[in-house]
């Protein structure tokens, strides 16, 4: 069983509690017309347009599949920049074994791993089987989801994950449809499941004003996880919509204000939440 992995950061402070391992799984059932990462959309379909504009010749056509030569790579980005289906061929299909030895490497001096995308939960099968292999080394587990899998329906996963950060892009369904192409009433559902379960560790809104009502998602997320703050202090983390890093079509929403911002977290607060990261 592999999965394809965008790449692996050995130590981060910024994907869950305390030093981890953060690992990113390539490919995404969502298309977020504001995604910071699209690179991590697509399968890189080896149609070798990257391999001609690599200053450094780090990618080669090999059998009609594109190879890279990390030794020679020098992390400039071209192919990214070049790939015409937001996919990258830097990634490499790695069973949960071949990942694992990676994350070894830092087991004394992290608290645990958290695996993101892309979006991860494409390869629930694999994620149970690394979420074992961390549990029995003494690691917990995250998943940093845009929670279209069916929680309630994997509970082999559930059972070693320790919690799972979920991004709701809107509240309203047909707005929610227009950020990213899929309706929300899966989501929503596993928002519920997951806090009624206390693994609900974390739930992020990226704020762009021209897509959706910001201040009506984060005020009917907040109405509807309220009743299980007193089973787990679930963190809401509000995000300002920044242009690093998403495609050039979609690079000129205005930055929300912070003022703006810190109204919502005041919303949050009145219904309860303790926990608000405001960014």
């Amino acid at each position: 069983m592999t999965a394809p992995v965008n790449k692996i950061i050995p130590f981060s402070t910024v994907d869950g509690p305390g030093n981890r391992t953060a690992i990113f799984l390539q490919g995404c059932n969502m298309n977020c017309l504001y995604c910071h990462n699209p690179e991590t959309r697509g399968i890189c379909n080896h149609c070798g347009k990257c391999v001609v504009t690599c200053p450094v010749e780090a990618l080669v056509m090999n059998q009609g599949r594109v190879e890279y030569l990390h030794q020679k790579c020098i992390q400039c980005d071209t192919c990214i920049r070049t790939c015409p289906n937001d996919s990258s061929p830097k990634t490499s299909n790695m069973t949960a074994l071949e990942v694992f030895a990676k994350i070894q490497k830092q087991v004394p001096f992290i608290r645990g791993i958290t695996v993101s995308g892309g979006e991860c939960t494409l390869y629930p099968d694999f994620l149970t089987e690394l979420f074992i292999l961390c549990k029995n080394a003494g690691l917990t587990t995250l998943i940093d989801s845009n929670g279209t899998l069916d929680f309630s329906k994997r509970e082999d996963l559930l059972e070693v994950t320790d919690g799972v950060m979920l991004d709701i892009k809107a509240y309203n369904m047909e707005q929610h449809e227009k950020v990213t192409g899929l309706d929300n009433k899966q989501i929503l559902e596993n928002a519920v499941f997951l806090a009624r379960r206390g693994k609900l560790y974390e739930v992020r809104t990226v704020v762009v004003l021209e897509l959706f009502d910001a201040k009506e998602t984060v005020l009917q997320v907040g109405k509807l996880l309220k009743p299980y703050l007193a089973i787990n202090d679930i963190r809401y983390k509000i995000i300002a919509y920044r242009p690093m890093g998403v495609r050039k079509q979609y690079a000129d929403y205005q930055i929300p204000q912070k003022e703006y911002l810190e109204s919502l977290s005041k919303q949050l607060y009145e219904e309860g939440f303790l926990n608000i990261i405001v960014l």
